[in-house]
């Protein structure tokens, strides 16, 4: 299987999108830690259509013209992991949830920080939304991208951002 890869610039800072035939891969930040997100082969820069129908919504979203996402995803991870993905992409635009409240929806209802380590390894941040996703007293915690995007792209989805 082949990866590719492109980046594209946004108000957050230039994103680089991995994805192949089976669908988006990961999205990562500028200074994304390489241990977070791990590929079996070295994706090649070039440019495929899926890529650019990623990076075209992510202008729209960016734009105020899109809050919700339509291409395929292709996640790699336990299976808990992936379940904690999916159920972050139950949370609605505009809307936030608690590490404790994500851990009852995947039946983990003590499991809190693993569901905090598992929201850490989301591959595919802003179109599987783990900016979301906030500590129980409401306090912004922990981001790949950091902290000041993760406020940008809260504020962008409540509406004071634009």
């Amino acid at each position: 299987m082949s990866l590719y890869y492109i980046e594209t610039k946004t108000p957050v800072g230039r994103l680089k999108l991995v994805g192949g035939d089976a669908g988006l891969r990961a999205i990562l930040w500028p200074d994304d830690d390489p241990a977070r997100v791990r590929f079996e082969v070295e994706p090649k820069r070039q440019s495929i259509p899926l890529l650019e129908k990623v990076a075209k919504q992510i202008d729209d979203y960016f734009a105020g013209r899109r809050n919700s996402f339509e291409v395929p995803l292709d996640f790699h991870g336990t299976e808990f992991q992936r379940d904690v993905w999916r159920e972050l992409q139950r949370i609605g635009y505009g809307k936030t949830t608690s590490y404790g409240e994500l851990a009852k929806k995947v039946g983990r209802p003590k499991g809190a920080r693993a569901v905090g380590a598992a929201v850490g390894r989301n591959p595919i941040s802003i179109i599987v939304p783990c900016h979301r996703v906030v500590g129980s007293d409401g306090r912004l915690t922990g981001f790949a991208g950091g902290l000041e995007c993760k406020t940008r792209l809260l504020e962008l989805e409540s509406g004071r951002g634009r």
